[in-house]
This record gives C-alpha cells, structure tokens and sequence, in this order.
C-alpha cells in the first residue's frame, strides 16, 4: 500500500523538492527572525548615570584629541614662522648680488685707475643701482630738512637757536637719513631741531 506511488507523484519530483526547500527556507527564516527578536529584547536599559559616564568618556576623548591636534598645529606653524625668518632676507639678499658684484669691480679698477673722475662716477652709478633695487623692495628715504619735527619720524639728537621764527620747531639738519619699508618707519631719522 505504501510502495505503490500515484502517477502523479513521479511526474515532477523537482518542483516537490523545490516547494519543500522553500518551505523549509521560510520556517528557518522565522525561527532566526524569532532568536534575533529574542536575542535583542532582553538588552537591559542603560542606567542614566552609565549613560553620563560614556558622554563624559566620549567628551574627554574628543576634547583630548582636539588638544592634540592644535598642540600639533602650533608646533607647525612655529617651524614654518622660523624657517620664513631665516629665509625672509633671500629675496633682498639675491637682488643686492649684482652690487656687490658691482663693487668688486669697483675695486679693481681702483688699483689701476689714474683717472678719480671715472672711479667716482663708477661709485655713483653703483649707488644709483643700489637704491633702486632697495626701491623696489619698498625701501623709502625721509624728507626731513625743514620739515616740522615729528616724534613718530624724527630722533631729536640736539637743539640748536633757530636763525629766523619760522624755523623753530623744524628740523635744521639731519645727521643721519630715517627710512621706511612699505609705509612703516624702520629707522628714524637723526636730526638737529631749530629752538
């Protein structure tokens, strides 16, 4: 009785094994499905005072880490500020080469040389090239001989009685030339101040 098949049963015996795996799939799948509810449901709650421990435990973390990070910033740029000042004279130093150059050769000419008038022509030009090129890196001389004297340009060396009214209060002579770098004073100017 149990040995005989139906006609039916022989006829497709793939799709019955195929229904049977899908079938067996699905169950398999809510049993996990169930375990997985089952697994996470009896997660306890985590205590208020637990919950500030990790907050106080990720704040110190990323508080520690910023530390860090502009700890190593400022170590950064105190190298690059050092390196720029040890090499912030290079451009200025470059340009003044063809001076020296200039004065070198000024030099030996002056060995040789009969004639004072070329030599001091030759001194001028190289003076003309030199406040040229200083010129250029945004050196400026002052102005300072009867000008009005100003404590912000002027270094008062010593007064002297004015000549005439007009001049008390200026500058009558200027013993050394106060430059400026870009507009900003860096060095004053020595002068002699008419009283």
């Amino acid at each position: 009785m149990f040995s005989k098949k139906k006609p039916n049963d022989t006829e497709n015996p793939t799709t019955e094994n195929a229904a049977e795996g899908q079938l067996n799939n699905e169950q398999f799948d809510d049993a996990s499905a169930a375990t997985e509810e089952t697994v996470t449901e009896p997660v306890e709650e985590i205590s208020a005072e637990e919950k500030l421990k990790l907050e106080n435990a990720a704040l110190n973390d990323k508080y520690l880490r910023l530390f860090a990070e502009f700890d190593n910033y400022k170590r950064r740029t105190q190298k690059e500020r050092v390196e720029l000042l040890q090499t912030a004279g290079k451009d200025v130093i470059v340009s003044m080469l063809a001076v020296l150059d200039d004065f070198d050769r000024a030099n030996k000419a002056t060995e040789n040389a009969t004639d004072i008038n070329a030599i001091r022509e030759g001194v001028q030009l190289v003076h003309s090239k030199l406040k040229n090129i200083l010129g250029q890196k945004g050196l400026k001389e002052m102005e300072s001989i009867n000008t009005a004297f100003d404590t912000d340009l002027h270094e008062a060396i010593t007064k002297i009685p004015a000549p005439t009214e007009e001049l008390k209060g200026k500058v009558m002579d200027e013993l050394e030339k106060g430059y400026t770098l870009n507009d900003k004073v860096i060095r004053f100017a020595k002068v002699v101040v008419g009283s």
